[in-house]
């Protein structure tokens, strides 16, 4: 498996699946081998025949949902008075073909997202919108932030985030939500803002939550007469928060209630049950700590009395669907290497693991009921992409679909092993070695080391860092979930704080050591490690604690200097949490994690790899490390993307990324190596 295998695998997309459960519709995103440009095409699976058809529709909608068993609603460009996309929909037949087309919005302002109420009266639309305005098209449009007459941007500090991820703020500009009837198949109005009136004491705040909130923010109640979201409110103290709250807009109210004011953590992804009774949700319970575990919670939508239903389960779930008769809610969570689905019983919190996949579940996500006892939902894992699954009766799921499957079949297999050992502590650390099959001799080793770092290199498919491409490369791919990894409980998360540097180091020794005494075919004597983020701040790390272990690093966004970091990145909830304050409140716990007090002692070659605007981890922290590696006159390199953030997306920079980190791990692990 080659890089541009990678770059242009097919990738399955969003799906929707009809009320009766019979039909699914599903995305592919196809890459052209020579272009490496991408396009998106549909597909419509019968689900208990598997017939599959081509949803014949026009080349620029996107978005599309199923209402009920024909309807569907998708985004599009709109027509004559209206501006950028619109809300359309139309009769999906049997056939594929969409009939009876018609635009349902038709206002001034590009339309980012949009859910349809169950009964199809209404409609919730998500568009850019300035909080002073009332209605969603408003004509009041001059930024605060550009006086003029030059090109400046001038920020209050009131304002909260500067920059976030990959953008500059524009102050006063929110995603908000904005509620139109629909009466005759058009929308009616000017729209009904969620978030209420502007003025003193008004929620102000983007739904979905920047920058990684999706559709999952907002739901609407199963009769159509409420309208469920997420926000956090904005100012100067959002860059410190994590308080996200879930917000009730009752249709004929004008101010929307927040039904989570109690909880000053994160609260998120509203689904309320189909009989209109309650409200399950996600909920952390620590203020500032945004990888605290999300328990499962059930609000009595008459009484208002809330409980958690998984206090005594330690995982942190990261997904909510009820099943259609309210008997049942599923919900995903990672559990050590895996991602498995789980059913809980809203009556007495009961979880119980679904066994949906013969061998490991590895990861599974999307899962959406398509009846009582039925679910569809995607499965990845590191030997293959994501395809559409479908379980009958909680048994053994079937694949639905091919969108890479054929391909992967036709390359050169891997083969992936779990493995244990006793980490920092003594406590148990896994890990996973994937290496090319049926290949003989030595297999030089990489040393895999995620990021977060509170995450996970769990049995799952990656179109960035992939294990199974780097195997075939030659190579044998160690990944550690040491000290702060998520899957193992919220203690073993929780031990990475102020601990950056300490039992992470320890474990990712141990981890290799171990990988190394179980598999005889890998060559510990020609090893190099590579990581991002926290993983690429491990590799600052390794450099000064850790000089002459490898023959060669590969450092992508990686922290080097814990102060100027603090000061420059944009969610400062994240160093505070881990570090126990501000830099200038734990000054000296900053500076023992903080890998340019170690530069004297680094040798390793390295490979740094940033982006300019990548706002999480600044791009001059590479510089930064890039300058200490040529002063001290140690081989290095420096790649630079000018467009990509804190990852690698497009596709061309992705093939540059892989050809570029290849022959670096060539030129120190390859027969000729220096």
């Amino acid at each position: 498996m080659s890089a541009r295998d990678l770059v242009t695998m097919p990738r399955l997309g969003l799906s929707s699946v009809s009320p009766d459960g019979t039909r699914a519709i599903y995305t592919v995103t196809l890459t052209d081998e020579a272009a490496l440009t991408r396009s998106t095409t549909y597909k419509v699976k019968t689900l208990a025949t598997g017939e599959e058809r081509d949803v014949r529709i026009r080349e620029d909608a996107s978005s599309i949902v199923f209402l009920d068993d024909e309807r569907i609603y998708f985004l599009a460009p709109g027509g004559r008075n209206s501006k950028g996309m619109q809300v359309f929909t139309g009769i999906l037949l049997s056939n594929g073909v969409v009939a009876q087309e018609s635009q349902v919005t038709r206002v001034n302002r590009s339309i980012d997202g949009f859910k349809v109420s169950p009964d199809g009266s209404s409609v919730a639309v998500i568009g850019s919108v300035p909080r002073e305005c009332s209605v969603f098209a408003c004509s009041s449009e001059t930024p605060r932030h550009m006086p003029g007459p030059g090109t400046g941007m001038l920020y209050d500090g009131s304002d909260g985030f500067v920059r976030h991820w990959d953008s500059y703020e524009t102050p006063g500009t929110f995603s908000r939500v904005f509620v139109f009837p629909i009466e005759n198949g058009r929308a009616q109005g000017p729209g009904i803002a969620a978030d209420g009136p502007d003025g003193e004491g008004a929620l102000t705040g983007d739904t979905p939550v920047q920058p990684f909130g999706g559709l999952e923010d907002m739901a609407w109640g199963a009769k159509g007469d409420a309208l469920y979201f997420v926000a956090r409110q904005s100012g100067a103290t959002e860059p410190t928060s994590t308080n996200t709250d879930i917000y009730r807009l009752a249709m004929g109210e004008s101010v929307p209630t927040n039904l989570t004011a109690a909880n000053e953590a994160s609260d998120g992804a509203p689904t309320p049950s189909p009989d209109g009774k309650w409200l399950a949700y996600l909920a952390m319970e620590r203020p500032g700590y945004e990888s605290d575990r999300m328990q499962v919670m059930l609000r009595d939508l008459a009484t208002g009395q809330t409980r958690s239903l998984t206090d005594d389960f330690d995982r942190s779930f990261g997904s909510l669907a009820w099943t259609p008769d309210s008997r049942w809610i599923i919900a995903t969570a990672q559990s050590v290497l895996d991602t498995p689905a789980f059913r809980i019983d809203p009556r007495d919190g009961t979880v119980n693991e679904l066994d949906l996949m013969r061998g490991n579940e590895a990861h599974i996500g999307s899962v959406t009921p398509a009846g009582n006892d039925r679910i569809v939902f995607t499965r990845d894992s590191i030997a293959a992409p994501s395809e559409l699954y479908v379980s009958d009766g909680w048994g053994e799921a079937a694949r639905l679909t091919d969108v890479a499957a054929s391909r992967m079949s036709a390359l050169a297999p891997v083969e992936t092993e779990r493995f244990s050992f006793a980490g920092a502590n003594g406590d148990t650390v896994w890990g996973q070695i994937t290496k090319p099959s049926g290949i003989d001799g030595k297999l030089p080793a990489i040393l895999y080391v995620h990021g977060g770092p509170q995450g996970s290199f769990n049995d799952g498919w990656s179109s960035r860092w992939n294990p199974r491409v780097l195997a075939s490369q030659g190579y044998a791919v160690i990944s550690v979930d040491f000290h702060g990894s998520t899957g193992y409980g919220q203690a073993f998360t929780d031990a990475i704080n102020r601990d950056w540097g300490g039992k992470p180091l320890e474990d990712l020794q141990k981890g290799l050591a171990a990988a190394l005494a179980l598999d005889s075919q890998i060559d510990g004597d020609k090893a190099c490690a590579m990581g991002a983020s926290y993983g690429g701040y491990m590799m600052n790390w390794i450099a000064g604690n850790w000089p002459d272990r490898f023959d060669c690093l590969v450092q992508h966004d990686g922290l080097f200097d814990m102060r100027s970091f603090y000061y420059a990145t944009e969610e400062l909830w994240f160093p505070r949490w881990d570090f126990g304050g501000s830099y200038s409140e734990q000054k000296a716990l900053y500076e023992r994690w903080n890998p340019v007090n170690h530069v004297d002692k680094w040798q390793t070659p390295m490979l740094v790899i940033t982006g300019e605007k990548d706002y999480r981890v600044p791009y001059t922290q590479g510089i930064q490390s890039f300058t200490a590696l040529q002063e001290r006159q140690i081989p290095s390199q420096l790649l630079v993307f000018p467009d990509e953030n804190h990852w690698v997306l497009k596709p061309k920079n992705s093939l540059q990324w892989h050809d570029t980190v290849f022959t670096w791990l060539d030129r120190w692990l390859g027969d000729d190596s220096e």
